[in-house]
């Protein structure tokens, strides 16, 4: 493990999660980027890059998403890296993998089965990398050349990241960015064109009971362990579908797909797809029809075809 500063000393102590030792965790006052610094230390040989190793973070002050874009990162939420040793490739899928995991820990499946007491949309996953849900179409959506674009929610997002030494993969890094009790402020500026607005968990306890004061989440020690838990299942999960594929069976991944289905939060919405492409940008629309066995976003176009995505700016945009 790393050595603690004074600093981080003061500020870890209460978090650290002892009863899983396995996991070298590290905790951190503040971090430019638990991506960024997990990374560096297991390529420069600091950290074994056959163990795993957790950095957890109170904020980051150069928090990263998808694509080089930023990630806000106020106090009171979860900042969470977990380095993995694994030599097969890494494929689209273990982000979704990954979603369906972290929806599957208890605080989230506690606050699912209040929402749908409510009758109201549960958290689930959003292709590719996001946990959160679209909400019922209001005033405050954007209007783009007429045509109304629902916002998502998003309560969390995940970013993997490949770790080579000498030229050779020797691991993967999941970070994953979960909003607690800050909501990120997102302007015109830092949402960079994306559709969406910040949750958290907080919110969202708030909505299913407004008159309630006490919280009732658990601890960020608590959500380190959840969270942790999560990623280990997903990666072990990851791991059998590789050595699943070159027998030709298909069980692991059919269940896959199929708890994928369930916590699918683009399924059956119209969507308008963005791709650039030599500088031009195509527009695509459509249905969301699931995932491939790849990982790509399905969608079903006006004209019956069905195109697989890899990539591309999603809008949920109003059909009534």
């Amino acid at each position: 493990m790393l050595p603690l500063d004074s600093l981080s000393d003061c500020a870890s102590k209460s978090y650290l999660l002892t009863h899983l030792p396995e996991l070298n965790h590290r905790h951190l006052f503040s971090s430019v980027s638990t991506n960024s610094e997990l990374i560096a230390a297991v390529q420069d040989g600091t950290l074994n890059a056959h163990e795993m190793h957790l950095l957890t973070a109170e904020t980051q002050s150069a928090g990263r998403g998808q694509h080089g874009r930023s990630w806000q990162s106020p106090r009171g939420n979860v900042y969470l890296s977990l380095y993995y040793p694994v030599h097969m490739p890494i494929s689209g899928l273990l982000s979704l993998i990954i979603g369906i995991e972290l929806v599957k820990m208890p605080v989230i499946q506690t606050l699912n089965a209040q929402l749908a007491n409510q009758g109201l949309t549960p958290i689930g996953v959003k292709w590719a990398n996001d946990l959160g849900f679209y909400q019922s179409l209001s005033e405050a959506d954007e209007a783009v050349s007429g045509t109304k674009i629902i916002q998502f929610s998003k309560l969390a997002g995940i970013l993997i990241e490949p770790v080579t030494q000498a030229g050779k993969l020797v691991g993967v890094v999941m970070g994953v960015g979960l909003n607690v009790q800050a909501t990120p402020k997102l302007t015109a500026q830092n949402c960079e064109g994306m559709s969406y607005q910040a949750i958290s968990l907080q919110d969202i306890e708030q909505l299913l009971a407004p008159d309630k004061t006490a919280s009732a989440l658990p601890s960020l020690r608590e959500l380190y362990q959840q969270m942790s838990k999560a990623l280990m299942a997903a990666m072990t999960r990851f791991e059998h579908l590789g050595l699943e594929k070159p027998t030709g069976q298909t069980y692991n991944l059919d269940s896959f797909l199929q708890q994928f289905d369930s916590m699918d939060a683009l399924a059956g919405r119209c969507l308008r797809i963005s791709q650039g492409h030599n500088g031009q940008t195509e527009i695509l629309t459509g249905y969301a029809c699931g995932i491939d066995t790849h990982g790509c976003l399905q969608l079903r176009q006006d004209n019956g075809n069905i195109s697989a995505l890899f990539t591309g700016r999603i809008d949920v945009i109003d059909n009534a």
